[in-house]
C-alpha cells in the first residue's frame, strides 16, 4: 500500500510542478509586452500605456516562478540540488532577468532617476528576451538531456559530501549549444510576444496600438508556428528517455514521446486541444476579435502541461544525463520521502483558494 501511494502521490506532484510550469509560460506575456516596447510604442505616451499594461501584471508572474521552483524543491528536492546546484549560470541569469525587470518598474519613472528612464526600459527589453528564451531553453533539457553524475553514495563522504556533479565547466550554459534547446526557447518567446499582441488588442483603449499589435500577430503567429512546429516534430521522432519501473534502470527508447501520447490519450488529447485553441486566438486575433486571448492564454497552458507531463509520467526520465544515463532523474529516483509528500498533499488543498485570488486580483487590477 505505501508503494503504491508513494507512487500516486509522485505522479501527483509531477502534475502540479507542471500546471505551475504551464501557468508560468502563460503569464510570460509579460515579458513579451516588455520586448515589445519600441516594436509597438511609436510614441513616449505609447510605450507608456504599453508598460502601464505589463506593469500591473509582473508580479503574477514572478510569483509563479517563485512557487515553480519551491514546489520543485519540496516535491523533487534532487532535481532542485542537481540543477539549480550544477547549471546554476543558467539559473542566475533567469533570476537576473528578474531582478532587472522588478527594479526596472519600481524606478523607471521615479524622481531623480540617476540612470534615466530609457535605461530602465532596456533592461525591461532584455528580460523580455532573455527571460523567456533562457527558460524555454533550460526546459528542452528535460528532453535532450544535461551533464550532470548523480552519486547518492558521496552522501558518506566526509570531505565532500555532494550527491551531484556537473561534468561541464559551462555549469548549464551548454545547453544553448543544442539546437533543440534553441527552438524550444524561441518558440517560447515567441509564444509571449504573440500572447502580448493578444492581451494589448483586449486591453487598450488606444486604437491606433490595438491595430498596430493586430497587424505585429502576422509575423510573431507566422515565426512561431515554424519554430514550434520544427521542434514539435523533432519532439515526437525523437528518441528518449525511459526507464524500467522494477529496477530503476534508464535506457534509450525511439520516439518514446510519440509512445507517451499514444499510451496516455488523455494527456495527447490536451495537447491537441492546446493547439487548436492558440491557432484559433491567433486566427481570430489576426480578424481583429478583442478576446482572443483568452482562447490562445489557455491554450498555450494546456500545451505546455500536455509537454511536462510527458516527461515525467509514463515511466520517463524528465532530466536525463548525457554524461552518465544511470544518473538521469525520475519521479521515482528524485522525489521526497512518502511522509513529506503527503504532508504537502494537504497543503496542496489551498491551490484553488490561490488561484481564486489570482483571478480576483487579475480583475481588480484591470479596473485600476
Amino acid at each position: 500500500m505505501g508503494m503504491d501511494e508513494l507512487f500516486l502521490l509522485q505522479r501527483y506532484w509531477w502534475f502540479l510542478v507542471s500546471l505551475l510550469g504551464a501557468f508560468l509560460v502563460f503569464l510570460m506575456f509579460v515579458q513579451g509586452g516588455q520586448s515589445l516596447i519600441w516594436t509597438l510604442g511609436r510614441t513616449e505616451e505609447q510605450r507608456r500605456m504599453l508598460l502601464l499594461a505589463t506593469g500591473r501584471k509582473w508580479e503574477l508572474t514572478f510569483t509563479t516562478l517563485v512557487t515553480f521552483g519551491g514546489a520543485f524543491f519540496a516535491s523533487f528536492p534532487l532535481f532542485y540540488s542537481t540543477s539549480f546546484g550544477g547549471a546554476y549560470w543558467v539559473w542566475l541569469l533567469i533570476l537576473l532577468c528578474f531582478v532587472l525587470q522588478a527594479v526596472s518598474y519600481e524606478f523607471q519613472l521615479a524622481r531623480r532617476n540617476v540612470l534615466g528612464t530609457n535605461t530602465y526600459r532596456v533592461f525591461l527589453f532584455l528580460n523580455g528576451v532573455l527571460g523567456p528564451l533562457l527558460i524555454g531553453t533550460a526546459v528542452g533539457t528535460f528532453f535532450t538531456g544535461a551533464e550532470f553524475i548523480v552519486d547518492k553514495a558521496a552522501v558518506t563522504n566526509p570531505a565532500m559530501p555532494v550527491i551531484s556533479r556537473w561534468a561541464n565547466p559551462l555549469h548549464g550554459l551548454e545547453a544553448a549549444l543544442v539546437p533543440q534547446n534553441l527552438l524550444l526557447g524561441l518558440s517560447v518567446f515567441l509564444l509571449t510576444r504573440l500572447l502580448a499582441c493578444l492581451y494589448f488588442m483586449g486591453c487598450m483603449a488606444d486604437a491606433a496600438l490595438r491595430e498596430q499589435s493586430r497587424r505585429r500577430l502576422w509575423m510573431e503567429g507566422a515565426f512561431f508556428l515554424l519554430f514550434f512546429l520544427t521542434w514539435l516534430g523533432y519532439w515526437l521522432c525523437s528518441t528518449g528517455f525511459g526507464y524500467l519501473p522494477e529496477n530503476g534502470m534508464v535506457y534509450m527508447q525511439d520516439y518514446k514521446y510519440l509512445h507517451n501520447l499514444v499510451d496516455m490519450p488523455g494527456v495527447a488529447a490536451v495537447l491537441l486541444l492546446g493547439v487548436l485553441l492558440v491557432l484559433a486566438g491567433l486566427a481570430l486575433g489576426i480578424r481583429g476579435w478583442r478576446r482572443a486571448f483568452w482562447l490562445a492564454g489557455p491554450g498555450s497552458v494546456l500545451v505546455v502541461l500536455a509537454l511536462l507531463l510527458c516527461a515525467g509520467w509514463n515511466h520517463s526520465a524528465y532530466y536525463p544525463s548525457v554524461a552518465d544515463l544511470q544518473s538521469s532523474l525520475t519521479i521515482a529516483n528524485s522525489s521526497s520521502s512518502l511522509f513529506t509528500l503527503r504532508t504537502m498533499t494537504v497543503v496542496s488543498f489551498l491551490i484553488p483558494f490561490v488561484l481564486a485570488y489570482i483571478a480576483w486580483a487579475w480583475r481588480a487590477l484591470d479596473k485600476d
